[in-house]
């Protein structure tokens, strides 16, 4: 393809072309490999069973974060005990780099990864984790991976995939001050859909996105996923390259060299993607959901939309089977839903810029009377950072939960899941029937509006207080 112009996601994926054959998927090299204990077991069974070895156990890093629990360092938890266990063994026994229950280092897979200079522009990156998106904020290809596909790659350091069709996210203007990263994608997902941009893979452009900090880049990258995407990045610049200079520890290769790469890794001028979506954030809004999935969401000034208003009979028939799980009635102001449980963390948001956010809302304030909140970060490092500049005391003073790293309530696989029918404000990715408990009601917000909600009692933003 030399000599004509290409999109970022093109440039990518055309340098990681192994082998390619007519009618069949292309095969990609992968240039990291992360992995947790929930989705590897029965890849490693499989590797084990072959009488192989993993190829390049240099190219991988493993975390323990979806089991852990995070009040203790003990796991009581049979199942998780038992992956946990496993992950060990088999990194042991492969020479994998491992960061478990306890290590300075352990944490959420795609929060870790990043701060630890794991990730950079232009890298292929997988793992048996939906929201591995969330790397593309580097310009690198990142998604996740079913379990056989993370067996493949532990035994050839390559995957057959079909070329995804390119898509250009273009947020048009300069959003208000007070509109987060994850309003942004809110908005994106609820503008297009939940299945979307089902079969691409996006660049998200604009003023807009080059003002976003890395971290609320990972964010927006973060839930490419639930807009049916592949992956979703964002071309390196100067603010990528500086977040990477402070964690530039690789003596075998040039600095120098390495940014000339990175900095043409944009999309050329004149080139095309298959499909060009806009989105004006001149006059966006604080976002929530208010439904069953992250399209189902509207400005946090709104109200939940009655089923009739939905174009489609299949769309308002997913609206009111989400209206009767979530028990919402139509035309409800959504700053009169009252919350239960507030939760702060996930590999959305969780990082140290969200944990700073939501303690300027709440210092000097209550969590009002009868909400459990939880703030969890996203590793033992960004919980180190977050003790030593106090944010922590900031949380316990407002009677807020001080928890170690994990996943925590965002997938209910570990001892955080809600019991019972129970309606949270959440900062996490997902809002499907049962995700964060059996009966849980979830509602996807941003940090800020989530500390709001805490100290209100009910979804609010912090202009209210």
């Amino acid at each position: 393809m030399s000599g004509t112009a290409r999109n970022l996601i093109e440039k990518v994926w055309e340098s990681h072309v192994v082998d390619r054959a007519p009618g069949e998927p292309d095969l990609l090299y992968i240039d990291l490999h992360l992995l947790h204990e929930a989705s590897s077991p029965q890849a490693f069974d499989g590797l084990q069973l072959a009488g192989r070895r993993v190829r390049r156990p240099d190219l991988a890093l493993a975390l323990e974060d979806h089991n852990v629990p995070t009040n203790t360092l003990l796991v009581k938890d049979a199942m998780g005990s038992a992956q946990l266990e496993r992950l060990r063994e088999n990194c042991a026994e492969q020479g994998i780099e491992l960061f478990s229950l306890g290590d300075d280092h352990q944490g959420i897979v795609h929060v870790v990864a990043p701060e630890l200079g794991f990730v950079r522009p232009g890298m292929t990156v997988v793992c048996g984790d939906s929201h591995t998106s969330t790397h593309g904020a580097f310009g690198a290809l990142a998604f996740g991976v079913g379990t056989s596909d993370v067996e493949h790659v532990l035994a050839t350091q390559t995957l057959a995939l079909p070329r995804p069709r390119t898509m250009a996210v273009e947020f048009l203007g300069e959003p208000p001050a007070d509109v987060t990263p994850k309003d942004l994608i809110l908005a994106l997902i609820a503008h297009i859909g939940a299945n979307g941009a089902n079969g691409y893979a996006i660049e998200y452009r604009g003023r807009a996105v080059e003002n976003l900090s890395m971290e609320g880049r990972m964010t927006v990258c973060n839930m490419s996923i639930e807009a049916g995407a592949r992956a979703g990045l964002i071309a390196p610049d100067d603010t990528t390259l500086d977040y990477l200079r402070e964690r530039w520890a690789d003596t075998d290769a040039d600095w120098d060299e390495a940014e000339l790469h990175w900095r043409s890794l944009r999309t050329d001028e004149g080139a095309a993607f298959d499909r060009v979506v806009e989105l004006d954030v001149t006059g966006l809004r604080p976002f929530v959901t208010w439904g069953t999935n992250p399209g189902q969401a509207v400005p946090l000034d709104g109200a939940v939309p009655a089923p009739e208003t939905f174009a489609t009979a299949a769309e308002q028939q997913a609206a009111r089977r989400a209206l009767e799980y979530m028990g919402l009635e139509p035309e409800v102001a959504l700053r009169d839903v009252r919350i239960d449980t507030v939760f702060l963390g996930s590999c959305t948001n969780g990082r140290i810029e969200d944990l700073r956010a939501a303690a300027d809302v709440l210092r000097g304030r209550k969590v009002s009377d009868g909400i459990t909140m939880l703030v969890v970060p996203g590793s033992m490092a960004v919980r180190a950072q977050a003790e030593e500049e106090g944010l922590h005391k900031v949380f316990l003073d407002a009677g807020a939960q001080w928890r170690l790293s994990g996943c925590s309530m965002c997938m209910g696989i570990n001892a955080d899941r809600l019991q019972g029918i129970q309606r949270v404000a959440s900062t996490s990715n997902r809002n499907y029937e049962g995700r964060q408990g059996t009966h849980a009601r979830t509602h996807l917000v941003s940090p800020v509006v989530a500390a709001a909600t805490a100290v209100v009692g009910r979804l609010a933003a912090p202009t209210e207080l």
